[in-house]
């Protein structure tokens, strides 16, 4: 049985949350550890403390896979004297590697938000503020016998998805015309000599972090010795990519029954809120951790209620009678993340043990 490596770890955990669409001010990624590591065990846990660390080694787990970074600026030193420092000290004397999936993990849709909606019972999920600027078009001149093998290599690839749906192109016949000189070595046609060559225009939309692998593959699988191609990067919204998520519950109800149902389904000791009024409550917006930058994009789209966390005392007035905030706490929003990350490691490996880690990082406590 081939050995496993952080590398191959790495690789599987960012096909499922791509680094592209981490935020700018977050650092996902591997912060420590080496990724030639041959990975003996995980332990996923929601943030990386000194606590986590000495479970891992304890459970014999060489890689944590944490949800929030450690590390979110660069460290000037390295004596101990600040609980990152003693994190970053005692991983790399224990040789452990420590790797964060954060906003990456939050702006996919079967990421963070997913999770707290299948968690509430909610269904016809669909992300609150999709990002721009995060998908590209390729268009390429194939002749006609060879468009259904270069589309097939372009959406193995990656290109083609949108939604629900795979495979996707849009394809026109036309006429190619070119000439080789003496030094080419033409796939048709003679040197010096003017042909017309029936092809077919193949435009397919992929995410724009895949473009290298994308044009890999269109020159892999394309007979042309010279292929001819553009690129169009668009500003069109990626419903796939974004911010929170609203979704329904399968049944209206009151405000009150609403909130009693959201504590006990996220295991909830208390929750911050504004007036429940007397509107029913169907339509329910998401956001796991810091979510109040999203108050009007869960209004405009109809929710009811919006469950996030952090909210100042200020951003509550926000609601204005038309939505019911619901801060449930950051842990309290984020939890169920390793239990996401442990089911979707185990699925996918089986040479190591995953670990659901039992230290609670939660620095906030409730008085009851």
């Amino acid at each position: 049985m081939s050995k496993t490596k952080v590398a191959d770890l790495v690789r599987t955990l960012e096909a499922l949350a791509p680094r592209a669409y981490q935020e700018e001010y977050d650092n996902s990624g591997l912060i420590a550890g080496r990724f030639d590591l041959e990975v003996t065990g995980v332990l996923v846990s929601l943030d990386c403390l000194e606590s986590v660390i000495d479970e891992a080694i304890s459970k014999n787990c060489n890689v944590v896979v944490a949800h929030h970074p450690i590390l979110f600026k660069g460290l000037k030193r390295l004596n101990g004297n600040h609980y990152v420092e003693r994190v970053i000290m005692k991983a790399i004397k224990n040789d452990l590697a420590l790797y964060a999936i954060h906003t990456n993990l939050d702006n996919i849709h079967k990421g963070v938000n997913k999770k707290i909606c299948e968690k509430l019972g909610l269904s016809n999920f669909r992300i609150l503020l999709p990002k721009t600027d995060t998908l590209a078009k390729l268009v390429s001149f194939v002749p006609s016998a060879n468009a259904e093998s270069v589309l097939a290599a372009l959406h193995e690839a990656g290109a083609g998805h949108i939604g629900n749906y795979t495979n996707c192109s849009f394809r026109t016949e036309g006429t190619g015309a070119f000439m080789p000189n003496e030094e080419a070595d033409p796939h048709l046609g003679e040197a010096n000599r003017l042909e017309h060559v029936n092809e077919t225009r193949i435009e397919v939309i992929f995410p724009k972090h895949l473009e290298s692998t994308i044009i890999k593959a269109l020159k892999k699988a394309h007979p042309y010795e010279e292929v001819a191609y553009y690129l169009n990067y668009l500003a069109n919204e990626n419903q796939e990519i974004g911010a929170g998520m609203i979704a329904e519950l399968p049944e209206a109800m009151a405000g009150s029954d609403f909130l009693k149902h959201l504590k006990s389904a996220m295991k909830l000791k208390c929750i911050r809120h504004t007036a429940t009024g007397s509107k029913k409550i169907k339509k329910v917006a998401v956001c796991g951790g810091a979510g109040s930058f999203l108050i009007h994009r869960a209004i405009a789209a109809g929710a009811d209620a919006f469950v996030s966390a952090d909210f100042k005392y200020h951003e509550f007035f926000e609601a204005d009678n038309r939505i019911l905030i619901a801060d449930i706490g950051h842990y309290e929003s984020e939890i169920f993340t390793v239990e996401l990350l442990t089911d979707y490691i185990k699925e996918n490996f089986s040479t190591f043990a995953v670990n659901f880690s039992e230290v609670v990082t939660n620095p906030v406590s409730y008085l009851t």
